[in-house]
């Protein structure tokens, strides 16, 4: 029974959001529900803050939106931000030379709040998918200085790789190996490609430590947590929340894990909620 979920979380592209971005009636009005209950309303996404103001308009009711996969938490009610992590200096510029190293094409992200914009390097190799979010990202970006010296922190690396996943898993143990602070992370290209992404956060930088830190500032049993999702990325959401639901858009090899939701063509997010109504 609803009386059992303090919190419900959700993921937005692929999960709350349709294809075309837009949000189904009958999601808005279990969120509606939700608040009436007095379940806290979350959203845990990828996308940066600035991303996040493209896809929800200021009415929608959550009380909270864990963006950047949680190296933010912004109080959506009160317009404020009440959570931050990003990565440290030394470690991140150990992780550029790695990169640069490899040859591998990467974006870098300025620190939370202002992780909409970026630095770039383009590596010898060239890539299409690279060149594709370059273009999207081109005025917000500029080349990763010569001296690979940064004069502000950073959030996050954008590592992108063709569809090699021993290629992917080979250099996130290369990394884990060598820096013990940070979380290596997959997850598919927004831009309905092949091509394999890794983020590189700071350790504690995940969806599910975003739900985590809101559960202790509520004062919120972890057995009373909702969550669903669609992707690789959203694993450390599904694997906290006690309530945990993969769409059906997710990945195969995901499915067995979780509990199944329609797609999120289908209004998932409500569907899967209202048996506990």
């Amino acid at each position: 029974m609803m009386k059992d979920i303090r919190l419900v979380a959700t993921d937005l592209d692929g999960t709350f959001l349709k294809n075309d971005k837009s949000i189904s009636d009958e999601d808005i009005q279990m969120l509606e529900v939700l608040g009436e209950r007095q379940v806290l309303r979350v959203v845990a996404t990828g996308r940066n803050f600035k991303k996040v103001l493209e896809v929800l308009p200021d009415h929608l009711p959550f009380d909270y939106v864990a963006f950047s996969s949680g190296a933010g938490i912004y109080d959506w009610k009160n317009r404020k931000l009440v959570y931050r992590q990003n990565l440290k200096r030394e470690t991140t510029e150990e992780i550029i030379r790695f990169l640069i190293d490899g040859d591998m094409n990467f974006h870098l992200f300025r620190a939370v709040p202002d992780n909409f914009r970026c630095w770039f390097y383009r590596g010898n190799q060239s890539c299409e998918e690279f060149d594709r979010y370059f273009d999207f990202h081109n005025s917000v970006s500029e080349e990763l200085p010569a001296n690979q010296k940064l004069e502000s922190n950073a959030c996050q690396f954008l590592v992108i790789f063709p569809n090699d996943p021993e290629a992917f898993l080979q250099t996130k143990q290369q990394l884990e190996a060598r820096f013990d602070d940070i979380k290596v992370v997959r997850t598919s290209s927004p831009l309905d490609t092949d091509y394999i992404w890794m983020e590189i956060f700071h350790k504690d930088v995940s969806k599910g430590n975003a739900v985590k830190f809101l559960c202790e500032q509520k004062r919120i049993q972890h057995h009373m947590t909702f969550g669903i999702g669609n992707d690789y990325n959203d694993l450390d959401l599904l694997n906290f929340t006690s309530y945990s639901y993969l769409v059906e858009n997710g990945p195969e090899e995901l499915k067995p894990h979780y509990r199944r939701a329609l797609s999120n063509e289908n209004s998932a997010f409500s569907h899967s909620l209202k048996k506990y109504l």
